[in-house]
């Protein structure tokens, strides 16, 4: 009797032990994240599809379209698997080399929410992948040397996808990912970048 009394007490206090592990485990697949980042820009089109983006109409530059990214983000884990993001990105300047001194600037910045779905390799290697929709404004500065061109602003409310690795050391996280910000037929921007964040 006494030692089926003990086999049970025993038993039960494996079970307890193993239940809370699986807690405690479940518990750290969860909460707040956050995060800063940088890397750099490339714009997907053409001369062409600039000129339409911006509708300027002029023909003599040159594009220079890579520049520097920075980006911000806050995220919340549900599931080993599952995440949201809020993010901020400065997306850098596309330039528009006209003749002479004649330039023009095309700075862009977004900020939206997104989905991320992710599977984890290890305790400590994730990849991911995500989805979600940023709303952009690009800020256009100068006419390329001709007064008579009025280059358009432009801003609107588009998907932005990409897919990462990150490294878990917690409570720190690493990353990098590539993401495309898919403003318009005319104007796509693709960024790569690397990031630290932290968990909470």
């Amino acid at each position: 009797m006494i030692v089926r009394t003990l086999f049970v007490a025993s038993l039960a206090s494996t079970s307890l032990l193993v239940v809370s592990s699986a807690l405690a485990d479940s518990s750290e697949d969860r909460g707040l994240y956050l995060g800063v980042g940088t890397g750099f820009s490339s714009l997907e089109n053409d001369r062409e599809d600039v000129d339409d983006f911006v509708e300027s109409g002029g023909r003599n530059y040159e594009l220079d379209d890579d520049d520097n990214v920075w980006k911000g983000f806050a995220g919340y884990q549900f599931t080993p698997y599952f995440a949201t993001e809020a993010f901020y990105t400065d997306l850098g300047r596309t330039e528009l080399r006209g003749n002479d001194i004649a330039n023009t600037n095309l700075e862009s910045d977004a900020y939206g929410v997104s989905v991320v779905g992710q599977l984890p390799f290890t305790s400590w290697f994730t990849a991911f992948a995500k989805a979600g929709m940023a709303h952009w404004k690009t800020d256009v500065d100068g006419n390329l040397g001709d007064a008579s061109l009025d280059l358009q602003d432009n801003d609107g409310t588009d998907p932005v996808y990409g897919v990462g690795a990150q490294l878990n050391f917690d409570p720190l996280l690493i990353r990098t990912e590539y993401e495309r910000y898919d403003f318009d037929s005319d104007y796509k921007i693709d960024t790569f970048s690397a990031s630290v964040g932290w968990r909470f």
